[in-house]
């Protein structure tokens, strides 16, 4: 288990053209494929564990992985996914598992889901139980609630489901399984949540059509047209290098090719709205608009959040440290949802703010925090990447040592290389 030291810093200013690859993008580029009859040409796919997971069980489910000439990954779809030899490890991923889930559901063949220690204690229910409501058969420990899952696929009927949750992992599941159904499928979302899905759907020429809140999906007639995509620079991973900009004394910071999807962007507003300075500047479109982001450090303001937290999810700790070195008080409301990610995220949030010298207090749906002076110290980075990254940054202001940071490589493989761009890492 990595130990992770991180020295503190007075001033930033740089030009980042490496972040780490759209995460969800890569995850859905690995499944898509798999719906095609012909290659699809994949330039900077995220060589993450989460999305190296999802590409090797697309692999056992028949997908072919070659190199193209021009650095892209090609991917060969199978003429239709077998039934594999062995379990299918999703690792730490969710989005693998979950979606992975509603697509096999829909398939002929018999499949065991599983993952880490931590994936296997995730809630499962929020998809078994609207995929079991349509036909799937699926068993699950823990009376249906928790990981392995094993799958008996099968041809499932068309539905008309409103989704208690706003969640792009259970849309999506709900979506590959209606591509298999029976019939027109419809489904609807208290709020928008993450659109990739259908996004990248609609440029593959499946049959889905979309307004806010509502999708119709017809099952799927003919393969999808493949895909050739260059992945953008996911933003949720360059929104630490935002942070760093905002908490750090005259900093600047120019993040370049990043994905700017609304609902993927919303942690940067958040930033804009406490005073931070954020411009954009769109560069081009290939299934979502992509484009550069600058980021200025100006004081800090206190905030509210009470809404699109579903657009927040994976920012919110990010967000929490410019909280906590913000004007007054700040609170987010109606995140309970933070409590099933890869840690319990309200918790491990504040428990390592307070070891930091922040006053702020832990709510069932969220928190509240005091800004204030944070101290060096120990940080539990509770095997979370997105904890680990976060306290990474706020080490950059008072010093840090995180505990667990091999997590990192989950999502972010060269997040380290580049922080020590910035200041002096000790690893042990």
């Amino acid at each position: 288990m990595r130990t992770t030291h991180i020295a503190p810093i007075s001033r930033l200013e740089m030009e980042l053209d490496d972040i780490a690859s759209d995460k969800s993008i890569s995850h859905r580029c690995a499944i898509f494929a798999l719906l095609c009859n012909k290659p699809s040409y994949i330039k900077n796919y995220l060589l993450g564990q989460d999305t190296l997971c999802t590409l090797h069980i697309a692999q056992q489910l028949g997908l072919q992985v070659e190199k193209a000439n021009d650095g892209a990954m090609k991917f060969i779809p199978p003429h239709a996914i077998k039934e594999p030899d062995d379990v299918l490890d999703c690792g730490n991923a969710g989005t693998a598992i979950r979606l992975y889930t509603g697509l096999l559901s829909a398939q002929e063949g018999y499949f065991v889901l599983t993952g880490d220690p931590y994936l296997r204690v995730r809630p499962m229910q929020r998809v078994i139980k609207p995929l079991k409501d349509i036909g799937a058969q699926i068993i699950a420990r823990e009376a249906d609630t928790l990981a392995p899952l094993s799958i008996k696929g099968k041809q499932l009927h068309a539905f008309n489901y409103q989704s208690p949750i706003a969640s792009a992992q259970v849309k999506s599941a709900m979506i590959l399984a209606a591509l298999g159904g029976d019939g027109l499928s419809r489904y609807s979302e208290p709020a928008c949540s993450r659109d990739h899905t259908e996004n990248m759907l609609k440029g593959m020429d499946a049959p889905i059509t979309c307004t806010p809140k509502h999708i119709q999906i017809a099952p799927l007639s003919a393969p999808l047209t493949p895909l050739d995509i260059n992945i953008p620079a996911d933003p949720s991973s360059a929104f630490f290098f935002a942070l760093a900009a905002a908490i750090i004394p005259q900093s600047k910071v120019l993040l370049k090719n990043i994905l700017l999807n609304p609902t993927r962007i919303e942690a940067f507003e958040i930033l804009k709205k406490m005073g931070t300075k954020i411009e954009y500047t769109i560069t081009h479109q290939a299934y979502e608009t992509i484009g550069d982001i600058y980021i200025e450090q100006k004081p800090l303001q206190a905030i509210t959040i009470t809404e699109n937290i579903a657009w927040l999810i994976d920012e919110l700790p990010a967000l929490a440290i410019a909280m906590a070195m913000a004007q007054g008080k700040s609170s987010v409301k109606n995140a309970k949802e933070l409590r099933v990610k890869e840690s319990d995220r309200i918790h491990s949030t504040i428990s390592n703010l307070a070891k930091m010298g922040i006053e702020c207090q832990e709510y069932e749906d969220g928190y509240q925090i005091h800004g204030g002076e944070l101290k060096p110290c120990v940080i539990d980075s509770f095997g979370d990447h997105r904890i680990a990254m976060s306290f990474a940054i706020a080490g950059l202001v008072c010093g840090a040592q995180i505990k667990d940071s091999d997590c990192i490589d989950v999502s972010f493989p060269n997040f380290l290389d580049i922080l020590e761009r910035i200041t002096t890492i000790q690893n042990q």
